[in-house]
């Protein structure tokens, strides 16, 4: 029996120790193993993380070229062409700029002939009283600040005689119509009508006469002077009113159109003008015809000069 305790005392001692020698074994073994371990799988591991490495960096590549610097590129030579347009239509704006100072020297021509007109004003000849009024719209003699227009209208069958006379000022334009001359200004016009004895509608208001015998005009609008040959000058105690313009007929057959010229003896001018024409060519007795030509001269210079508003 104590022997049996010293075996097992022994084998306890024994199985105390191979404990001990195996832990001595299995810590240095522990350490290869673990030192062994990583280092295989460090080894199977790069080169797996290399190839996946290389595979993706293959697959990035043509990515790279998918964004392709191309579109950016494109891009610029968009911009740059937008940009160019702006220029040219910048360019087209100047052309019409450029043409703007041609039209606006179209009116200084057309408007160039109107000052020359009147030059005649300044220089006119004293001696030369009155002319023929287209004759002296040819010649460029007609007055353009101030001037008298006398036109006469005769019957073709008697001494039925129509005379009209015009004062005008401050002329902007003068043209040649078909049937006359057209006066861009207003004016008066005074009526003076010789009606012979022979006369068959002498009892009818001249306003109702037919064409070619009327002037607007009644008999209690009138100044009538009776001749010795019962020949009657009526003569209108108020001109009519011209607004805008007017227009001077051509004269047909032995009927005349005359311009006088504003210069100091106009009204004198005038008289003997009307003295003469209705004595020598209407047939009217002297005295009688001096009488109505100083009537008619009167009344221009009171109701026609152009004095006060009328100027």
């Amino acid at each position: 029996m104590p022997a049996t305790k010293k075996t097992t005392k022994t084998a306890k001692s024994k199985t105390v120790k191979k404990p001990a020698a195996k832990a001595a074994a299995k810590k240095p073994a522990a350490k290869k193993a673990a030192a062994k371990k990583p280092a295989t799988k460090a080894a199977t591991k790069k080169p797996v993380a290399k190839k996946t490495v290389a595979k993706k960096s293959a697959v990035k590549k043509p990515v790279a070229k998918k964004p392709a610097a191309k579109k950016p590129v494109a891009k610029k030579p968009a911009v740059k062409a937008t940009a160019k347009k702006p220029v040219a239509k910048k360019a087209v704006a100047k052309k019409p700029a450029a043409k703007k100072p041609e039209a606006a020297k179209k009116p200084v021509v057309k408007a160039a002939p109107k000052p020359e007109a009147p030059k005649p004003d300044a220089g006119l000849d004293a001696n030369v009283k009155y002319r023929n009024l287209f004759d002296a719209y040819s010649q460029g003699k007609l007055p353009f600040n101030e001037g008298y227009i006398v036109s006469s209208f005769y019957s073709d069958n008697s001494a039925y005689s129509i005379f009209e006379i015009v004062s005008y000022a401050g002329v902007k334009e003068i043209f040649l119509t078909e049937t006359g001359l057209q006066f861009i200004t207003g004016g008066k016009k005074l009526f003076v009508l010789v009606e012979p004895d022979t006369y068959p509608l002498k009892y009818q208001e001249p306003v109702s006469r037919k064409d070619g015998e009327r002037i607007p005009k009644r008999f209690a609008e009138l100044e009538v002077i009776t001749a010795k040959n019962q020949t009657k000058i009526m003569i209108a105690k108020e001109p009519n009113e011209t607004y805008g313009s007017f227009t001077v007929l051509k004269p047909q057959g032995t009927n005349f159109a005359v311009v006088f010229y504003q210069l100091p003896e106009l009204y004198a001018t005038l008289s003997k003008f009307f003295e003469e024409t209705l004595n020598i060519q209407r047939k009217i007795p002297h005295s009688d015809a001096k009488k109505a030509a100083g009537l008619i001269a009167k009344i221009l210079e009171d109701s026609m000069s152009f004095k006060g508003t009328y100027e």
